[in-house]
């Protein structure tokens, strides 16, 4: 299978892995849609990726917004989920419980509404990819709203698989990647976090976004895998 003629919708496009995950399809020949929350962030996407590739501002939690946008997409072969806010860390005793719940308005909530009003236009041929993570499997302290989501994604992706089939689910679950994520720590931290964990991975460094977009090249294309989780982590689950 190759991504000639096939259309790819990239929610959360507009950086990191998921605006990766973009340039790499459209390199491939498919054509691409992405979207994001900001404007600004989807225009300076869009002068990364070739003419005619489409870009929207989208708020994956509200869902009127959410429906219209796919109601006026038409049909399209794969649905990419990467969007996400910077990671939010911390004890339990320090979580605020209102922003734990938030946590999961775009994460969990924007990929189950993606799906239902996505679903309807995608090809019998074709899937959707989600995002999980390696914290899913293996937390850290602190990571509590971290591992739920990405525990939580793995649930919703085998039960789309069922419910969806034809259409293939599956999703991704980096381990550490340097990506807008981690915005929220100080950059003198970040780095050294990056390093540090790095330092004791098999492979022997974090991952890049470009690493990372391959593997949903790959879910894409792969005509025989739905409802797996694809762990992509530079061996961090070994260590």
């Amino acid at each position: 299978m190759t991504f000639s003629g096939k259309r790819v919708v990239v929610l959360g496009g507009s950086s990191g892995i998921g605006l990766a995950t973009a340039q790499a399809a459209a390199m491939k020949g498919a054509s691409v849609v992405i979207a994001s929350s900001r404007k600004a962030r989807v225009d300076e996407a869009l002068a990364t990726l070739p003419a005619g590739t489409a870009g929207h501002a989208l708020d994956l939690t509200l869902e009127p917004a959410v429906k219209t946008f796919f109601a006026g997409l038409g049909l399209f072969d794969h649905l990419v989920f990467t969007a996400g806010e910077a990671l939010q860390l911390g004890s339990l005793a320090e979580t605020d419980m209102s922003t734990a719940r938030n946590f999961f308005n775009l994460r969990f909530w924007g990929a189950y509404m993606a799906a239902k009003y996505g679903s309807p236009g995608i090809r019998p041929s074709g899937s959707i990819v989600f995002t999980s993570g390696l914290a899913g499997m293996r937390p850290r302290a602190g990571w509590s709203l971290g591992a739920s989501i990405c525990a939580a994604m793995e649930g919703l992706t085998r039960a789309f698989a069922v419910e969806l089939a034809p259409i293939r689910v599956n999703a991704v679950a980096p381990g550490m990647v340097k990506t807008p994520l981690w915005a929220n720590m100080k950059e003198i931290d970040r780095e050294t976090l990056f390093r540090q964990t790095g330092e004791k991975l098999p492979v022997g460094h974090v991952g890049n976004v470009d690493e990372i977009a391959e593997t949903y090249l790959y879910l894409m294309q792969q005509t025989y895998g739905t409802g797996q989780v694809l762990i992509v982590d530079g061996g961090g689950a070994l260590i």
